[in-house]
Formats: C-alpha cells, sequence, structure tokens
C-alpha cells in the first residue's frame, strides 16, 4: 500500500485554537489596599525584614489575579528566599559604598568591577522571575548567556553615548530582542521578530511630541512668570499659588505624555511579533493618549493623597494594561512539558533591585 505523507503545507500548519480572547485581571483597589497598608507598616515595625514577605504577597496577589483562560498565574518564590537576596545585596552594596567613601581609588575598581558583573545579575535576576512563573502548570525559563548579555548591557549603550545616542534606538532593540527571545514557557522557547526601524520610528515619535510640549510648556510657563511679575507683592492673590500649581500639573502631564507614546508603540510591537510557536500568540493595542490619561491621573492621585492611592493606581494599570492585550491558545499548549531546572538563587534579582538595574520585562 502507497504511504500518504503530508506535504510541507499540511504540516507547517498552525494548530487550531482552544482559546482566544483577552488577558483578565480581577484584582481590586481596596483588597489590595489592605495587602500593601499591612506590608508598609509590618516593613517599618520589622526594619525592613518584613519587605521580603511584603514583595511575595504583592506579586502573588497580581499573578493570582491575572488569568489565561481562566487559568491564574503562580508566583513560587519564598519570603526566605527573596530574604537571603535582599540581605546579600545590602552587604554588597554597603561594602561598595564604604569604599567609595573611604578609598575612592579602590571604589572606582569596585564600580568597574560592577560593570563586568551586571550582565550576570542581570541574567540571573531574569531566570529567577522567570523560573519562579507558572501558567496551567508549567513554569517559564530564561536562556540568555553572559556573552551576549555583556554586548547589549555594556558595550552598545557605552557605544551610543560616542554617536550622541543615535545609537540608542538600535540599543534598545538589542536589549528587548535579548530578553524576550530567551524565554521560555516549558520546552517551547519565544520566538521574537522585532525591527530595529519600529524602535527609530517610535523615537521620532516620541522625539515630536516632547518638542511640541515643551513648546506648549514653555509658553505656559512664561506667561505665568509674568503674571506672576506683575502682580502686587502687597497684596496677596491665589494666582500666586494656582500658577505655579498649574504649571507642576502640565509638567507632570508632559513627562507621563512623552513615557506613554513610546512605552506603548513598543509594547505593542513586542506583543504582536512574539509567539510560543504551536502554543501561544499575542496581541496587543495599547493607545497611547489611553495610557497617558491613566498615568496623569495616578500620579496626581498619588500626590494628593501622599500615597495613599498607590494600591489603587497599581491595580488601574494592571488592569489596563490586561484589557489591551490578547492571546490566542493552541493545542499544542497541551503537551508541553515542564523542563526541569536548578532553583535559581534571589540574590541577583535583589542585587539589581539595590544597584537600581530595571530588569523587568514590557
Amino acid at each position: 500500500m502507497e504511504s500518504i505523507h503530508p506535504t510541507s503545507s499540511e504540516s507547517n500548519q498552525t494548530p487550531p485554537a482552544i482559546f482566544s480572547g483577552k488577558v483578565q485581571f480581577s484584582g481590586k483597589g481596596g483588597e489590595f489596599f489592605g495587602i500593601w497598608i499591612v506590608n508598609i507598616l509590618l516593613s517599618i515595625i520589622t526594619l525592613g525584614i518584613y519587605s521580603a514577605w511584603a514583595k511575595v504577597r504583592t506579586y502573588r496577589y497580581f499573578y493570582g489575579h491575572t488569568r489565561i483562560d481562566g487559568h491564574s498565574f503562580n508566583y513560587l518564590a519564598t519570603p526566605i528566599q527573596i530574604l537571603k537576596g535582599r540581605i546579600l545585596a545590602v552587604i554588597v552594596f554597603l561594602i561598595y559604598t564604604l569604599l567609595s567613601s573611604l578609598a575612592p581609588a579602590i571604589g572606582l575598581l569596585f564600580a568597574i568591577g560592577f560593570l563586568f558583573l551586571m550582565p550576570w545579575i542581570i541574567n540571573q535576576g531574569l531566570r529567577f522571575n522567570m523560573r519562579m512563573t507558572r501558567h496551567r502548570n508549567v513554569r517559564f525559563a530564561f536562556s540568555g548567556n553572559y556573552g551576549d548579555a555583556f554586548i547589549n548591557f555594556v558595550l552598545l549603550p557605552i557605544a551610543s553615548v560616542f554617536t550622541l545616542h543615535l545609537l540608542l534606538p538600535y540599543v534598545l532593540k538589542r536589549i528587548d530582542q535579548y530578553m524576550h527571545e530567551n524565554i521560555s514557557y516549558g520546552n517551547k522557547p519565544l520566538t521574537v521578530n522585532l525591527q530595529g526601524e519600529r524602535y527609530y520610528i517610535a523615537a521620532l515619535i516620541t522625539l515630536g511630541v516632547a518638542i511640541g510640549g515643551l513648546v506648549i510648556f514653555g509658553f505656559f510657563a512664561g506667561a505665568s512668570a509674568l503674571t506672576i511679575d506683575n502682580l502686587n507683592t502687597q497684596n496677596f492673590s491665589l494666582s500666586t499659588i494656582i500658577v505655579p500649581l498649574l504649571i507642576a500639573v502640565l509638567y507632570v502631564a508632559f513627562l507621563t505624555l512623552v513615557g506613554a507614546v513610546y512605552h506603548s508603540i513598543i509594547r505593542n510591537h513586542i506583543f504582536n511579533n512574539s509567539e510560543f510557536t504551536e502554543v501561544a500568540s499575542f496581541d496587543s493595542n495599547l493607545k497611547a493618549i489611553d495610557y497617558a490619561i491613566l498615568l496623569f491621573t495616578n500620579v496626581l492621585a498619588i500626590i494628593f493623597t501622599l500615597g495613599l492611592a498607590y494600591p489603587w493606581a497599581k491595580v488601574r494599570r494592571a488592569k489596563l494594561l490586561a484589557s489591551v492585550t490578547e492571546v490566542t491558545i493552541y493545542s499544542g499548549a497541551l503537551s508541553l512539558i515542564d523542563v526541569a531546572q536548578n532553583e535559581q538563587s534571589s540574590f541577583a534579582e535583589e542585587a539589581a533591585n539595590v544597584f537600581d538595574i530595571d530588569i523587568s520585562l514590557t
């Protein structure tokens, strides 16, 4: 009997979708406020020791309330893991600070050494974060190597300085490509196809918005200054308070708009060009104006409530980002293998936090 083999087009067909819909986030500001305020108070009372438990509680709340196809995410790290890493990271930071103040030359050598250590810290931090994240009983993983991290996080940013930062959009593209293409879900790597020109377009659009905003801000600030100067200093006027306040509000609006424009363009580009082959594909439709309004109102709420609105602001942001993100899951997800890996230390992640290295994903 003649055997029948599928054609290449048939064998390469995407498996059928078993789910297609938006990410759901069910967290509530009031609920998270209770967790947040307890975290703050206990962290203060314990001189920061409880902050490890606070971090785990916060992550588990947001992970647990983020669902795809009815399945929530799980954050698997324990407070003790976080605490050990945090203690080690703080000790290293204190040693660096002490050496820098007592012996600037040694501190300089320490700083240079840290520059070479930074790619390792970034890699280990990403490995820990991914390994501690699980969905549908399958963990994520990160497989980046030191050489690529050193090129993308150290050499290319330094090279960008010598090009008057004309190389910066390309550098940011390389960093995003590196961080995302080394992610895997079970035994399936994330396929990422980012385009450098998209980053330059985003940079140009953001620059245009920034220039336009600065012109408007400068005009309003100048007019306001003239108004205040023309006031009779002997007769206190309410405008001496209102006008500077309006300038501050306009400045905050300008910063949030600029940040929202760039972030929305790049986030959409990354999500729309990434997929776990035969497992899941993504779509993001984040609008810059919606994101800017959310960030702007969040900042104002936090300022005018002296920080008490932070939980509400954090929940609002999570809800918006979930509502503009759509995931399609294919039947290949049912046969994923959770690849066993060694448990990662949280030291690198906490070191990154202490030394102010941002290794968050979009």
